[in-house]
């Protein structure tokens, strides 16, 4: 046992063992395959923020992989705040280049990464995990429905760089908010994260390619579809809070083709809704498995 006076190391905490990088690269660094290389730091502020200057930078290219430990500053959709603990969850950016599809269509990208994180997960960790619109990723804790993970994507050097956090062996008491959850608590199957980041980035590369397949098409790539099967927010009375403080209340009825929800609204009228935060404020939905 470790006396409580002992200075922190990377061992200190059993139940979360540090990522083993040589048996990562391995498992994905394989010819013609998405990832090309693949970095895991003990902490770092943002990995979003440390691979957007390296793109920016030319330092990185299609298929980089950076992975943290422990992540001090990192960000989710709004400039808000993501903090958890040392080895609890998985804390990655990854490095894209869709060069040859239509700017227009690189929106999906962030979404792409929903879906390839919930079905990723679903298998390897045994838990329902379904997605509240846009990039929100959901478990079921005591009956009740918890974010689990988030994804956020920017624009960086020539492609875009998509960060993802998803808490895993995070306890009750270590939550950052009431409405908060993981995949421990969830009930997982497997809370190993190195069995969870190669399900997670298998399926993202997976997805991406079936995305780059079909030219960015969401429809025909068959994405769009997978979207909305396992997104929570679907037939959901739901509260948009938009841009400039606006807010538009209505039932989410679809995801169109460019990945906006489309609110059915009291005077009858179909809105798209491309950004903003989503209350859900009744109904259920099912989730990906």
């Amino acid at each position: 046992m470790t006396p409580p006076d002992a200075p922190h190391n990377r061992w200190s905490d059993l139940d979360r063992p540090p990522l083993n990088v040589t048996a990562l690269r391995r498992g994905l660094l394989r010819p013609g395959a998405l990832w090309t290389s693949l970095e895991v730091v003990e902490s770092t502020g943002s990995t979003n923020t440390d691979l957007a200057e390296r793109a920016r930078t030319g330092a990185a290219g299609e298929g980089t992989v950076l992975i943290a430990e422990e992540q001090t500053a990192g960000r989710g959709r709004l400039e808000r705040s993501w903090t958890a603990p040392p080895r609890s969850g998985l804390f990655l950016s990854v490095y894209l280049e869709p060069g040859d599809i239509p700017v227009e269509r690189w929106g999906w990208v962030p979404l792409l990464a929903g879906v390839a994180a919930a079905t990723g997960l679903a298998k390897s960790a045994g838990v329902d995990m379904s997605l509240k619109w846009p990039n929100d990723l959901l478990v079921s804790v005591d009956g009740g429905e918890r974010k689990t993970g988030g994804i956020l994507g920017e624009f960086a050097g020539d492609g875009i760089v998509v960060g993802m956090g998803v808490n895993v062996s995070l306890r009750a008491d270590e939550l950052p908010a009431p409405t908060a959850g993981s995949l421990a608590l969830a009930g997982a199957v497997s809370t190993d994260r190195e069995t969870l980041l190669r399900a997670v980035l298998r399926s993202l590369e997976h997805w991406y390619g079936a995305w780059r397949d079909a030219d960015g098409d969401a429809a025909a790539g068959g994405l769009q579809a997978a979207y909305a099967a396992g997104c929570a927010t679907l037939d959901r009375s739901v509260r948009a809070e938009l841009p400039g403080g606006n807010a538009l209340v209505g039932e989410a009825v679809a995801i169109d083709g460019d990945g906006r929800l489309v609110l059915s609204t009291e005077n009858g009228l179909q809105q798209p809704v491309s950004a903003g935060d989503i209350v859900h404020l009744r109904g259920v939905a099912g989730g990906l498995t």
